[in-house]
């Protein structure tokens, strides 16, 4: 009889954040993980910074005016904790779904203020909290809110459909990390896009449909692409000018979500602007007959000419040597490796 790889029911999430409401997005991804479960979906891809939103504004705004300060503040106010409260509702509705879900988030690291990180998290269907990834380069206006993750949350994670993996935006076009989680036999990626482009740019949905495509001709991976899209409350909330409000409006600039097979043809999608959850059941065999073709991590490649090292560590930027705690710690909980930018005052500090 030999293995069976099956066929995987898959979903877009394509849907507005309520933006800069925290519990407020959370609560409206719990429903639409729900929704999706309830029609098979196994696997759930959520858009870009999801929850509470992406710092779109500064598309439209000086990255000092007052206008941005007061977006970046929210953003940082509403940003989500792993673990916290958010991520305990996302694990329930995750195993309600009995789905595989990546959400984007905003992500600050616990008992600090100003940091955060572009961030996907991770969720089993049993709601285990499986690890997560932060965008390893911020992209554009991203810099001045976001830092850059490192190699430590980096890589592809086990399913029971075998590997599956996830980047952000931009990252979806690197070519090495692109190699990098072919090379871990991802066989299902999710890419988590923004509600949109800057102005001066072409459609967020061309760049998707090309990357998406790019992406499942090179891995071999289905591919499921999750774009944000836009709303009257951020409208609102923006403030954007009259040329900005006109351009946030047009129906060609947000949306654009697909699904795409290994042979690089989309089999669902692309979606409009509108709200909604695009499907799509994916035969993984499709997978096998176009790695015999091309399998670029195996023997369509040659290892003693090309050869990528990934870095899985993250730097310390501060530590405490000789200070014994006065009780035994907490054991931290555990993730697929979150950045150890800070290292707790009661360790010893040995690397």
């Amino acid at each position: 009889m030999g293995d069976v790889y099956g066929v995987v029911k898959v979903a877009a999430v394509q849907a507005a954040s309520v933006f800069l409401d925290r519990e407020g997005s959370a609560e409206k991804a719990c429903r639409l993980i729900r929704e999706a479960g309830r029609n098979g979906a196994r696997v759930i891809g959520f858009p870009e910074g999801f929850i509470p939103a992406h710092p779109v504004w500064y598309h439209h705004h000086s990255a000092t005016g007052a206008i941005s300060n007061r977006l970046a503040t929210e953003l940082f106010k509403n940003a989500v904790e792993i673990p916290g409260p958010e991520t305990a509702e996302l694990a329930k509705a995750a195993r309600a779904a009995n789905a595989y879900v990546i959400m984007g988030v905003c992500e600050k690291i616990p008992d600090t203020i100003g940091t955060m990180f572009n961030t996907q998290i991770y969720f089993g269907p049993d709601g285990s909290l499986i690890g997560k990834h932060q965008k390893i380069m911020p992209t554009v206006g991203e810099r001045l809110v976001h830092m850059g993750g490192f190699g430590d949350t980096f890589g592809a994670f086990q399913t029971e459909f075998g590997p599956m993996s996830a980047l952000i935006c931009g990252e979806n076009s690197n070519p090495l990390a692109i190699f990098a989680l072919t090379a871990e036999g991802t066989r299902i990626h999710v890419m988590s896009w923004p509600n949109h482009f800057p102005v001066s740019g072409a459609p967020l949905r061309n760049r998707v449909a090309i990357d998406a495509q790019a992406f499942a001709q090179m891995s071999k991976a289905f591919v499921i692409a999750a774009c944000g899209t836009v709303d009257e409350r951020m409208i609102e909330m923006l403030q954007a000018s009259p040329d900005g409000e006109r351009f946030l409006r047009d129906p060609d600039c947000s949306g654009g979500s697909c699904i795409v097979a290994p042979n690089s043809r989309i089999i669902a999608g692309p979606m409009g602007a509108e709200e909604g959850i695009l499907y799509a059941d994916c035969n993984l065999e499709i997978g096998i007959q176009m790695k015999l073709r091309h399998d670029f991590a195996g023997h369509y490649n040659r290892p003693d000419i090309f050869h990528l090292h990934i870095n899985r560590t993250a730097p310390r930027l501060y530590s405490v040597h000789g200070q014994t705690p006065a009780l035994p710690a907490e054991p931290a909980p555990t993730l697929s490796g979150p950045a150890k930018l800070l290292e707790s005052p009661g360790s010893n500090g040995q690397e």
